[in-house]
């Protein structure tokens, strides 16, 4: 078995290997801090936060480095809305942010390096892209010059004559755009404006263009090439592909051998945006839902795809995580009443097929089917131990099995207390479906009564019943 990943630079899959043997230099381009962490965000950082679990777990030391972007014109906006500074703007969103990564889980990156602790780095890598050409002045500006690197679109697949031909081509005396050569360059460093902070440099006081801060990381914490690097599908063009024009322009060597990028985060088909009322952060997230399920909800999806949220598909993770949690928590519940003997017994059969599933390009669907083919199967046996005071399947198997799955999903950052489980409400998914299924029948048959008093026993022990249009009833525990 051996991992394959899409990457975005050859559009096609390929063997995945290392610079330096069993070592993994990892980028993420992180958030910029002006506002909560929303639904999107949640998807990037838990993605990437997977796939260097994943890494770690096959073999891998992995150095994951991801970066705050803490000047920014949405920042400096926040700023001035708020009667503040750009430095208390970034603190107080970089705070949040860690607050919530950790209730989903999230592991830390090994270094979180920000913008404004970079700047000679960045001073220094405009300054060397003037001196090779690249760049050039504009009246306190310094910008990219696009034309000059021959493989400019190589990652987004966008040609610059294309581009050119779609494009208004209103760019006159009086527009600022002006001072560019070529429209479609863009600013390394830009001038200071009256308010706003800015630091001194060879073209003047002003601070860094939002490109120039990445690559600048990048070469700093990292080298100037390195293993993966990866963020969301919304960054390829033109931040990533910026990025390869300043570092390898340069540098002539790659800057990154793979482009990885997640799909977006849709709300019930649509775009997620503040102007239609759909935005969602993530605090709002879990006010409704559990950590877990959210996990659940993002790794389910094919981390390239799109992946559309609606409350139905957060009550079906509900449920799904509820099944899986039963599963981590047989062997605390049944273990020493079946006699466990504690020590680390894996199943290899199951070890291989999450594997395998997993290297085809970070297939978490494929590795989480395993995982509840284990839980669903502990969960019965629970049952029929419960009913029937014995089990079916030989202790020591089913210690095997709960360990496999312990150790599987927390590879996937799924974990599972008996003290956390104040939600069990003593009936497990199958004896829910099973009483869902009877109430559906007696609603079939007319018998009302029994229809609600179905209803009100599976309510008073926490079972929410949502009757959808077809006849198709979903629950949701709590």
């Amino acid at each position: 078995m051996t991992l394959t990943v899409y990457n975005t630079l050859t559009r096609n899959k390929s063997a995945f290997q290392t610079i330096e043997e069993h070592k993994v230099r990892m980028y993420c381009c992180g958030i910029t801090v002006y506002d909560y962490c929303h639904l999107g965000h949640a998807r990037t950082c838990l993605v990437w936060d997977v796939v260097r679990r994943y890494l770690q777990w096959s073999g891998y030391e992995v150095n994951y480095i991801q970066n705050f972007t803490d000047i920014d014109d949405k920042i400096l906006k926040r700023a001035s809305q708020e009667g503040t500074s750009m430095e208390a703007v970034s603190e107080k969103y970089i705070a949040a942010y860690f607050e919530d990564m950790e209730k989903l889980g999230v592991g830390k990156a090994d270094a979180y390096p920000r913008a404004t602790h970079t700047l000679d780095g960045i001073k220094r890598l405009v300054a060397e892209l003037e001196q090779k050409g690249f760049a050039y002045p504009a009246t306190g500006d310094v910008y990219y010059a696009v034309r000059k690197f021959p493989d400019y679109g190589k990652l987004s697949g966008r040609k610059l004559e294309d581009m050119q031909a779609g494009a208004s081509g209103r760019v006159g005396v009086e527009d600022p755009e002006s001072k560019k050569h070529y429209p479609f360059d863009f600013a390394l460093w830009k001038a200071a404006k009256e308010g706003e902070p800015a630091w001194e440099s060879p073209w003047g006081n002003g601070r860094p263009g939002w490109h120039i801060e990445c690559s600048a990381m990048v070469r700093e914490r990292l080298g100037e090439t390195i293993d993966l690097h990866v963020g969301g599908g919304d960054l390829t063009f033109p931040h990533h592909e910026n990025e390869i024009a300043q570092s390898e322009a340069v540098t002539g060597k790659p800057l990154a051998n793979y482009w990885l990028h997640n799909g977006m985060i849709i709300v019930e088909g649509k775009k997620m945006s503040k102007s239609l009322g759909n935005f969602i952060t993530i605090r709002e997230l879990l006010d409704k839902y559990e950590p877990m399920a959210v996990r659940l909800f993002i790794l389910q999806a094919q981390y390239r795809k799109p992946v559309d949220f609606t409350e139905e598909a957060l009550t079906t993770a509900t449920n799904s995580w509820q099944t899986l949690k039963e599963g981590l928590l047989f062997g605390h519940q049944y273990g020493e009443q079946l006699g466990f003997s504690g020590t680390d017994l894996l199943n290899e059969e199951l070890v291989n097929r999450f594997k395998s599933a997993v290297d085809d390009d970070f297939n978490f669907a494929g590795g989480l089917a395993v995982l509840f083919e284990i839980a669903k199967n502990l969960s019965k046996e629970g049952n029929i131990l419960i009913h029937e005071g014995t089990i079916k399947t030989e202790a020591q198997k089913l210690e095997q099995q709960w360990q496999t799955l312990t150790q599987l999903a927390a590879i996937l950052g799924f974990t599972a207390s008996i003290d956390e489980d104040s939600s069990n409400t003593g009936l497990s998914d199958s004896e829910i479906d099973a009483l869902v299924q009877q109430r559906n029948e007696a609603r079939s048959n007319k018998d009302y009564a029994q229809s609600d008093r179905l209803r009100d026993e599976l309510q008073a022990q926490g079972i929410t019943l949502i009757d959808k249009p077809g006849g198709v009833t979903i629950w949701n525990r709590g």
